[in-house]
């Protein structure tokens, strides 16, 4: 009998991350970089906004110079995050390197003017775009590029909240409701690592959450676990899922018809401006435009001040639903998950002071757990509880984020997201995308 020497798996192992580690540098490092620079330059258009109120009435001119942007050359750069995930589940035409350079310029102009928007779809779009290009340089198999390009997925997240592990479960779960693609997994924890340290030895700082210690009651000693405050979570929870499905349906819904009433496509970021515009003037607020993270006044609505009592009044999750939806379905850029934060945080708020459960913490319930339901990522946004609060309250970030997910149905903001295990055993619909299942259904 032959004897046919094996190399040990630790040695191939450590080959592989070694030529993981060798390729996913230059993304992570140019990934971090760009970020960077995009979340500077997002803070200098906020305060120009606040300095220039006058600025919001040019919306709607904002709103034709990113579609004229688009047109001349954006191609197929205008699918977003979407077309990262189809060139991950099947390798096509790839990602434009110009979808960076665009992106990042179309945010800063939607926020200058006041759009309602946020800020991950834009770091998610530079990472996969620079995965994209070295892997071009690189010759990379197909295999290989999928596995880049979900790593540089994980890079932009990672650097642009300044949560890596987030970044880097993200990656890896957004692709498919209910699989988890290891294949990927640590080629996207170094990259969202390696992006977070480069992000931030820039000089940029991301904002500080906290939620203050508190003993929960028990009613027995032999229950670890507050279990009148578990079934107020369970309840938010249910509440958060319902805020996501709603936020997907609304924005998938006001893109399709107004690609139906509205014949000419560059006045469709028009009448979006226009009703942004509207909105305000109703309203007799600006709380509901831009990034939500900070407020022009210490009075304003806005997610830091949702961690507080009186932060947030009993629609404001409600009015940033609609801003963001309006702005981002009518040709707009950015992300929605900072928006998603904002709502899950007035929510929170204000289920708090109803249920007689302290805010900071179902604020912070929120924050994560409509993230969980709209993206239909349930294990990131636990993950990202316990890297921006702590892990003091890590069950009840769990349950509340996994309560969202089961409740958002079959919905989410990424039509390329696939359906891998249905959420229902009912439900026969796996490998279908989120998008064709929509269609589906619509018929």
């Amino acid at each position: 009998m032959k004897y046919v020497f094996r190399k040990p798996d630790q040695v191939s192992i450590t080959l592989q991350l070694l030529k993981w580690t060798l390729l996913v540098l230059p993304v992570a490092l140019t990934t971090g970089a760009l970020v960077a620079l995009f979340l500077w330059s997002l803070e200098k258009c906020t305060g120009l906004r606040w300095q220039y109120p006058w600025l919001l009435y040019a919306l709607p001119l904002a709103g034709i110079g990113i579609w004229y942007l688009y047109k001349l050359a954006g191609k197929n750069a205008a699918a977003g995050n979407n077309l990262i995930m189809d060139n991950i589940h099947e390798p096509g035409g790839g990602v434009p390197a110009r979808m960076a350079p665009l992106v990042l310029i179309t945010t800063l102009i939607t926020h200058l003017f006041g759009g309602s928007a946020g800020r991950e779809g834009t770091a998610v779009q530079i990472g996969g775009s620079m995965a994209q290009l070295y892997a071009r340089w690189f010759r990379l198999t197909v295999e290989d590029v999928q596995v880049l390009l979900t790593a540089g997925m994980a890079a932009g997240f990672g650097a642009v909240f300044g949560t890596p592990v987030t970044g880097a479960v993200f990656a890896i779960e957004v692709l498919a409701i209910g699989v988890v693609r290891y294949k990927a997994l640590m080629p996207c924890l170094i990259a969202a690592v390696l992006a977070d340290i480069t992000c931030a030895s820039l000089g940029i700082h991301h904002t500080a959450y906290h939620i203050a210690d508190f003993e929960p009651a028990r009613t027995f000693s032999f229950i670890h676990v507050d279990m009148l405050l578990l079934a107020k979570v369970i309840v938010s929870g249910v509440a958060f899922g319902l805020a996501g499905y709603l936020f997907s349906v609304l924005i998938h819904g006001i893109k399709k018809y107004a690609g139906v009433y509205i014949k000419q496509a560059w006045l469709t970021p028009v009448v979006g401006g226009l009703l942004v515009i509207v909105l305000c003037w109703a309203l007799g607020t600006r709380d509901y435009i831009g990034l939500g993270v900070n407020g022009q006044y210490p009075d304003s609505v806005s997610i830091l001040n949702a961690f507080h009592a009186g932060g947030a009044t009993p629609l404001s999750w409600w009015w940033k639903i609609l801003f963001t939806s309006i702005t981002l379905a009518m040709g707009f850029k950015g992300g929605e998950v900072t928006p998603l934060f904002f709502i899950g945080a007035t929510l929170g708020n204000i289920l708090a002071v109803w249920m007689g459960v302290p805010v900071d913490l179902l604020a912070g319930l929120g924050f994560i757990a409509v993230f969980a339901a709209a993206t239909n990522t349930p294990l990131a946004c636990t993950f990202m509880g316990v890297e921006l609060f702590g892990t003091h309250y890590v069950l009840y970030y769990a349950v509340a984020c996994f309560t969202a997910y089961y409740f958002s149905g079959h919905t989410g903001i990424y039509g390329s997201q696939r359906i891998g295990i249905p959420k229902t055993a009912t439900d026969n619909i796996s490998g279908l995308t989120l998008k064709q299942w929509s269609e589906k259904t619509d018929k």
